[in-house]
């Protein structure tokens, strides 16, 4: 090689053994020359600036989906609690209606509708009760807390009595129901 030759700076001593750049070298690309010290200084500051960028917006889209959710629970917690109000109305009317011009019949009828109207709403947002007596007994659903022996042998493993319905919201297990199993070896 000449002096007068440029000098390939790719063309160093062993590099026939280092891989090869798998990133084109664009054509205008001059490989002679370096960039300066501030010209570095200048793209690490542009590139730390960027990342700074990156990490708040990503921080501000974090807290907003935090936030989002929370309005939403709180809008859905709002809901339910809007269609409860008439229901609570009618439980305060009942609560302050004249014991002595109240007959038992007709406070134990008003009673009932309340609690109709209670279980119409409840489930129209999703609620279902769990109560399981004669099912086959489903570990997922059921919390047995009894066992006993059943009486014919197709009994084994159904559910004899509920001692607490269990719940499920929007096909949720909220609090599974507690029962007692009928079981040939007396555990569950």
């Amino acid at each position: 090689m000449s002096e007068n030759e440029p000098r390939d700076p790719t063309a160093e001593a062993g590099s026939e053994h280092l891989p090869a750049d798998p990133r084109p070298v664009p054509d205008d690309w001059d490989l002679t020359q370096t960039a300066t010290a501030a010209e570095a200084a200048q793209a690490v500051a542009q590139a730390e600036d960027r990342l700074l960028r990156l990490a708040a917006e990503y921080d501000n889209y974090r807290k907003r989906t935090i936030r989002e959710k929370t309005e939403a629970f709180d809008r859905g917690a709002t809901a339910l609690v809007t269609r409860l109000l008439d229901v609570l109305d009618d439980i305060d009317r009942l609560a302050a209606s004249d014991a002595a011009a109240t007959t038992h019949k007709s406070f134990r009828s008003a009673f009932d509708l309340v609690q109709k109207k209670l279980w119409k709403e409840l489930e129209a947002a999703g609620l279902e009760r769990i109560d399981p007596v004669g099912a086959p007994f489903d570990p997922a659903l059921h919390d047995a807390v009894a066992a006993v022996a059943p009486e014919e042998p197709e009994q084994d493993h159904t559910v004899k009595a509920t001692f607490q319905t269990g719940y499920r919201f929007n096909g949720v297990i909220v609090r599974p129901a507690r029962v007692q199993v009928y079981s040939a070896n007396g555990v569950a």
